[in-house]
């Protein structure tokens, strides 16, 4: 088998069995479910290598990749808020099918429609969303909680499923100590929290949250009962400049091959891989075979990156190919959908990120 043409993502899936493994290890020997976030791969094929390895379900950040992902895992947890009418409707779809849902609210305003919309005899488990102070989502304050899980609580077709718990920001703070310190600080909060809710009798069977970066200070902390680690698998630039603790070290499994495609000028060459191959928002690139390492990738467009080469080394030709170190996994996956898959660095196949994106036109 040929590789693929470029730009292309190619997953070793050596590494990636290594990963998923080291990640299910840690969580055992803590006494932590784990619940890997699927809007790192959005793909069936890796669900179910994740339930295999023992993973208590999923997450889904969108309602697409719910539903493409439906019965890959044992479960799935949708961890963005829904709101609306549509949204209400698919979620009701999806427990009609029989798939073991829960889903996160962080307004009791919702609550009613929320359950008006499932089907007869059906049950929906939803879980109080709490802000650790990022600002993004989640109810406000302890007080807030109580409320939103008593509303919960109140509507017997919805079965009150625990806290999420997420910090996001946190996950990429490069130190450990830092990062330790960080969660720390927030912790408060998850705490007053847990205890508010069991004050009032509305004590969390689960409390969800945690990340690749601090799985590790996640399960020193004892306040989460699962985690919803997602990047360790495929690991990036960023989360390769963290020290990760915990399980780490994880192996860089994702990478994204890109072709010379220009050679004109000394000191510099131009690939075939720009902004709609390479996510952005993590900043730039890293070589790690084909070209100099110490090369810098600068984004040229849509289509094309440059490669600033270092002075006295050695230019690769035009049709070299350049393996680059993704800054950021999860939206650069979602610029492709396809996974090209090597083992014992032959290609042997390929799988389809069926969630990304946010699915096709629906019918009115």
């Amino acid at each position: 088998m040929t590789l693929p043409t470029t730009p292309c993502l190619m997953l070793d899936l050596d590494a990636l069995e290594r990963n998923i493994a080291r990640m299910a290890d840690h969580a055992r020997a803590h006494g932590l479910a784990l619940r890997p976030h699927a809007k790192t791969h959005k793909s069936r094929a890796i669900a179910e290598l994740q339930s295999k390895a023992g993973a208590s379900g999923i997450c889904c950040a969108t309602l697409h990749e719910a539903e493409q992902l439906a019965g890959a895992a044992r479960s799935i947890l949708l961890t963005s808020p829904v709101v609306t009418a549509d949204a209400f409707a698919r979620i009701a779809s999806l427990v009609s099918g029989g798939i073991d849902l829960a889903v996160v609210v962080d307004h009791a305003s919702v609550v009613p429609a929320l359950a008006a919309a499932l089907p007869a005899g059906g049950r929906l488990r939803v879980l109080v969303d709490v802000d650790p102070g990022s600002g993004r989502t989640g109810v406000a304050s302890p007080t807030d909680a109580v409320a939103l899980a008593g509303a919960i609580s109140a509507d017997a077709r919805l079965a009150y499923g625990g806290l999420q718990f997420y910090c996001g920001s946190e996950q990429h703070i490069a130190s450990l100590a830092e990062r330790r310190a960080a969660i720390a600080a927030r912790n408060v909060k998850l705490a007053e929290t847990i205890a508010a809710l069991e004050a009032a009798g509305f004590a969390p069977p689960v409390v969800t949250g945690g990340g690749t970066g601090t799985h590790g200070i996640d399960a020193e902390a004892g306040l989460l009962t699962e985690l919803q680690c997602g990047s360790y698998i495929f690991m990036d630039q960023d989360y390769g400049a963290c020290d990760l603790g915990g399980a780490a070290p994880f192996e860089q499994a994702l990478t994204l091959h890109a072709t010379v495609v220009s050679a004109s000028y000394p000191g510099f060459v131009t690939l075939d891989a720009g902004t709609k191959a390479i996510a952005t928002d993590a900043g730039e690139p890293r070589v790690l075979a084909g070209a100099p390492i110490d090369s810098r990738y600068r984004f040229k467009g849509d289509e094309f990156g440059r490669l600033d080469l270092p002075a006295g080394t050695i230019a690769p030709e035009v049709g070299a190919r350049v393996v680059l170190m993704p800054s950021h996994c999860d939206p650069t996956v979602n610029l492709h959908g396809l996974y090209h898959l090597q083992r014992g660095g032959e290609p042997v196949g390929v799988w389809p990120a069926e969630g990304r994106g946010y699915g096709a036109i629906r019918e009115p």
